[in-house]
């Protein structure tokens, strides 16, 4: 234990190799007189500084990990959000909507017949009407068949087969979003299986798809004869010509 004064306040260190000579040879050399608050242990890396005011001393003694905490923190939240998006709750809220998914090789839609799904489906087409169940923690969906009521599902062999109860994980999946507006759908319980079909339209094996391939990119759309959801919100813009029509409306009305 040594103790070191600086200023109208005293530095406490302890060590056991630590030699008394050097620390106060350091003291005089880069210690002014202002008052700083510290207490230092040398080689045990525990040091707090409660002073605006550094001293080049700093650069030379081993200052601790303040961001330990904060990376423990945010470990524990990484494998809260981990959890939470491979088990969802059935509290969570969730949103249902329903639309088409148009898959990029085939150049038509996803349909669900029942126990068999594929991707030759026509626009507008009854089996081609999806309603899609989105958890809204994780981007997690299920996705089931308007006139079938049947679920799209991934077994244990990656084939992809329809199913009247959609609870299990099987028949969960994540949305990708990709750089080129198409959507990927991969299986919530198999990493890196993704729901594709061939150029014929068949399912392709989930453990013979990537994300890069053509097979898994789908792109969503509205059914036949109804609008885009966006269209309500479209909006005329203002300009002089139509400022001037509305005066005129006005004052027509007004007269």
């Amino acid at each position: 234990m040594c103790e070191l004064k600086a200023g109208s306040e005293t530095l406490k260190c302890r060590s056991n190799n630590f030699p008394v000579g050097v620390f106060r040879a350091w003291s005089t050399h880069f210690f002014d007189t202002r008052p700083i608050k510290a207490h230092i242990t040398i080689n045990t890396c525990a040091v707090t500084i409660s002073n605006r005011l550094f001293s080049p001393l700093s650069m030379f003694l081993p200052l601790p990990s303040f961001s330990q905490e904060s990376q423990q923190t945010s470990a524990d939240f990484r494998i809260y959000i981990e959890n939470h998006t491979r088990n969802p709750d059935d509290l969570s809220r969730k949103q249902v909507r329903i639309y088409q998914l148009y898959s990029r090789t085939t150049g038509k839609h996803v349909q669900i017949l029942g126990k068999k799904v594929n991707a030759n489906g026509d626009d507008g087409g009854k089996y081609a009407l999806l309603v899609v169940e989105t958890e809204t923690f994780g981007s997690h969906i299920r996705i089931k068949g308007k006139e079938s009521e049947h679920y799209i599902c991934m077994n244990e062999k990656g084939k992809i087969v329809g199913r009247p109860d959609g609870r299990k994980q099987e028949c969960v999946f994540v949305e990708e979003f990709l750089e080129n507006n198409y959507t990927a759908l991969v299986s919530a319980k198999y990493k890196g299986w993704y729901l594709g079909f061939n150029r014929k339209g068949r399912p392709k094996k989930g453990s013979r798809t990537t994300q890069r391939q053509q097979e898994v990119h789908f792109m969503k759309r509205q059914p036949k004869g109804r609008l885009d959801p966006l269209e309500e919100f479209r909006f005329t813009p203002v300009t002089k010509r139509t400022r001037r029509a509305r005066r005129l409306k006005t004052n027509s009305k007004r007269n």
